[in-house]
């Protein structure tokens, strides 16, 4: 089929288009660098791209260039669809990020949930909103539940992985062979490092930070804490003894941030 763009511009086809790509509501750009390449690849010449992460309000220009009437007729279709979803997810995660402020640290790692094609702009977008990807920045070695149910349970799941050096041993406890708390604390004394209390009880994080308190184990290891957390969680949440929130669906699947193109001048009509 045809490119009917060609038959509808063909009498402006030596036109010079100044254009640009505008926000329709405030948020934090992100993918700009991957917009800018993109619309050169097609030709264009880029005059202004905002920075990377940058906070852009309504009806500021997030990125300007000219070309030809079908190289910037490409463009929306292209460049639009390359910035909005990657800025919403930003834009969620840098709110989740401002209110938990220095602690507990935010993480998403929900990328994985998503298509392939879609994870790196997903874990670009996360970074630039302010958040981790993973877990903690060291390698790690992650024992999640199905790792531990077909190794036996917690202490022979850790048990398993005490050769391999030089990785952080986190384990996903969800209270399934007993007590959360009691679970624990044997993960801790069998090495791990991070425990992922992925229940979203937040009641869960005060039984475990007590239980590791009173025996003198809550400074070897980290608590993260998630499922179903909201934004409206986070005040509450930072009351709780927790290190690491990570954060699914409410940053993975945030609304795209709203932006249209719009033609700023043509030369030579």
């Amino acid at each position: 089929m045809s490119d009917l763009r060609k038959e509808i511009l063909s009498s402006i086809s030596n036109a010079r288009v100044t254009a640009c790509i505008i926000a329709d509501e405030p948020g934090i750009i992100a993918e700009t660098g991957a917009a800018a390449e993109e619309a050169e690849n097609l030709g264009l010449s880029v005059d202004f791209v905002l920075d990377e992460g940058a906070r852009a309000d309504a009806t500021d220009r997030v990125i300007e260039f000219s070309g030809n009437p079908i190289q910037v007729a490409m463009a929306e279709e292209v460049l639009l669809g390359l910035m909005a979803k990657p800025s919403g997810i930003a834009t969620a995660v840098r709110r989740f990020v401002e209110i938990a402020g220095a602690r507990p640290a935010v993480v998403c790692g929900a990328w994985k949930k998503m298509p392939p094609w879609q994870k790196d702009s997903i874990r670009r977008a996360i970074v630039t909103g302010g958040a981790r990807f993973r877990i903690c920045d060291e390698p790690f070695i992650y024992l999640d539940k199905n790792y531990v149910q077909m190794l036996g349970g917690i202490r022979p799941s850790l048990e398993a992985v005490a050769g391999l050096n030089g990785y952080l041993r986190v384990v996903q406890l969800k209270g399934l062979y007993k007590g959360i708390d009691e679970e624990a604390c044997e993960a801790v004394e069998a090495g791990a490092a991070i425990l992922s209390l992925d229940t979203g009880r937040p009641s869960d994080v005060e039984l475990v930070a007590g239980a590791l308190a009173a025996r003198g184990m809550r400074d070897r290891v980290r608590i993260a804490f998630a499922g179903g957390i909201r934004l409206d969680d986070i005040e509450s949440l930072k009351a709780l003894d927790v290190d690491i929130l990570d954060v699914g669906r409410e940053i993975v699947d945030a609304p795209l941030l709203d932006m249209r193109m719009e033609v700023l001048g043509v030369d030579g009509r």
